[in-house]
């Protein structure tokens, strides 16, 4: 982020007193004002609408937010030197604004994106038309530890790859969005996005109430059904697997699990038997046709992937090559979150679907080319250079990916010798500046970098886009503070029409039917718990009952009139 020259909000005079220290960056788009200073058209109302309920009234309303938080238990698990941490989940009380048309704009490249990443992993586990033609190199794929050998030439049995995905938005200088990065393998934040907007509207309902702004709950409804339709195809269960407790978003993973009605569940509540996937549970052995896996491929069977795994269950791939089992996603699509492939999906997406990508990637040059080498190594000072196979974003991996322009005389000479000696290895990237949004700081509003993280989902009619989504927002003008394990901050996204917008819910309605759940479906490792938890409460109710004879006992022995020491 180029930090450049403040200036202050410029032209008619301000009536809106959040904007009176409001400096928008010079050669950064903003958000929320235009060029001149003034607001943008979405913002227009909502500003106005803050600006009369006063410091004292919003920071009360912002303090409610965290308090519901808090209540709720959200939070987030941070990673150190010191080992994990839980940290109260980083609201940022503003949310980012969009106009309905441009999001439709945005819905529409990302749906393409999709498709062509679904065409993608079916011809890398498939026919390999892409590395026979060139078009991919194959040593590339071969290089990547997401690239799962034991499942090649395995079709889903759900019939597609994909079923859920994220993409990492970022408006550039010139106002076009970017996608920075792909999230293929078990994209994370959407029940932290559900939990944004419930904590977001409680503190400005009334706001909220009076602007158009799509919901979110059609979006949760509409994937539920798709995942209950591809289960009663083959009589099973849908789950979501969880790598446990540890997880640093196993919070969001129960609380998907919740809002959906859907089984939680453990690598350790499933087995494999007679080939098909089954749950463990009181009434015994069930079977899960649709897994929802928010766990990484390679640790999802220690018998054919990872054999340091214990967060996996045994025989799943084999599981998956009989078609008892269809994953969402399935093993190995986290491929296409490698870095490298940024470079070459110009070209894939008009080799496979004759067609140029509507919303471009940042600008990625895989250096095991030699022509695009040299053009890295050309303009090293303007790019960052990082792991060609890593599947985190720039902003993300500091630890690895470098800002040319920030390395000294020696760190340079030294990087430049590498690429050199082991070109295949690093991918140079566009340098990213970053559209600011407003955050809410002491009584007033300041500028922030910000990148989107929106989210899409399969059902029987196509992919169906989330209206709103999950912003990260820096905690500085440092752009590596989006990152949420350095202290970034969360936002909720608020798409705005102009007309009305239709309130969906995952309630029940007048005239649902009531599907009761399948018997025997609480895995037996809860319902052990369960168990533990019912002994150990009639432990408590024994010790208080033990403890109020006591005191009636006390009472009525003791003289009043001599103090108890």
């Amino acid at each position: 982020m180029a930090k450049g020259n403040h200036k202050r909000v410029r032209g008619k005079p301000q009536i809106h007193s959040l904007l009176e220290h409001y400096q928008p960056i010079d050669g950064v788009v903003d958000e929320m004002v235009d060029a001149s200073g003034n607001p943008r058209p979405v913002w227009k109302h909502f500003i106005e609408a803050l600006d009369e309920l006063g410091a004292e009234k919003l920071g009360q309303r912002f303090a409610r937010a965290d308090q519901y938080l808090r209540d709720a238990g959200v939070y987030y698990r941070v990673y150190d030197k010191a080992g994990a941490n839980e940290r109260e989940w980083p609201l940022a009380h503003v949310p980012v604004l969009i106009e309905d048309n441009e999001w439709a704009a945005i819905s529409a490249g990302l749906v393409q994106r999709a498709e062509l990443f679904e065409e993608t992993i079916a011809d890398i586990y498939g026919p390999n038309r892409l590395v026979e033609k060139g078009i991919l190199p194959a040593g590339l794929i071969a290089a990547s530890t997401e690239y799962l050998r034991p499942v090649v030439g395995t079709r889903p049995a759900g019939g597609h790859f994909l079923h859920f995905c994220a993409f990492e938005l970022g408006r550039g200088p010139d106002g076009q969005w970017w996608v920075l990065g792909d999230r293929t393998q078990a994209p994370s934040g959407a029940g932290f996005a559900l939990e944004n907007r419930v904590a977001t509207t409680r503190a400005l309902s009334d706001i909220y109430g009076e602007m158009h702004v799509h919901r979110l709950a059609g979006f949760f409804r509409r994937f539920r059904d798709a995942l209950i339709g591809m289960a009663k195809e083959t009589d099973g269960r849908v789950a979501i697997l969880t790598p446990g407790p540890l997880n640093e978003t196993y919070y969001e993973h129960a609380y998907i699990a919740r809002y959906l009605g859907i089984m939680l569940l453990e690598g350790e509540d499933l087995t494999v038997s007679g080939g098909r996937l089954m749950v463990r549970t009181v009434s015994g052995l069930m079977p899960i046709s649709v897994l929802w896996r928010r766990l990484d491929a390679a640790f999802a069977d220690p018998l054919e992937l990872r054999s340091d795994s214990q967060i996996g269950t045994p025989g799943l791939v084999e599981a998956i090559r009989q078609g008892a089992v269809a994953t969402v996603n399935a093993l190995g699509s986290g491929l296409m979150e490698t870095r490298a492939l940024l470079a070459f999906l110009p070209k894939i997406s008009r080799a496979l679907r004759g067609e140029e990508l509507l919303l471009p990637s940042v600008a990625t040059w895989w250096c095991g080319q030699a022509s695009e080498r040299a053009h890295v190594l050309a303009n090293i000072d303007r790019m960052v250079i990082g792991p060609a196979l890593s599947t985190r974003l720039a902003f993300e991996d500091d630890d690895q990916t470098k800002l040319g322009s920030a390395l000294s005389a020696g760190e340079r000479a030294e990087l430049v010798a590498r690429i050199e000696r082991e070109g295949g290895a690093f991918v140079g990237q566009e340098a990213v500046t970053l559209s600011t949004t407003p955050v809410y700081v002491g009584g007033w509003l300041e500028p922030r970098p910000a990148s989107l993280r929106v989210y899409l989902a399969r059902t029987p009619e196509g992919w169906t886009v989330m209206p709103g989504g999950f912003a990260r927002v820096g905690l500085s003008l440092d752009p590596t503070a989006i990152a949420m394990q350095r202290g970034g901050q969360a936002a909720d996204v608020w798409v705005v029409s102009d007309q009305p917008v239709e309130r969906e819910t995952l309630l029940p309605q007048e005239g649902d039917s009531f599907t009761r759940t399948r018997p025997g479906s609480l895995p037996s490792r809860a319902a052990e718990n369960l168990t533990w938890l019912g002994r150990y409460i009639e432990r408590s109710e024994d010790t208080v009952r033990i403890l109020r004879a006591y005191h009636v006992r006390l009472a009525e022995t003791s003289d009043p009139d001599m103090p108890l020491l």
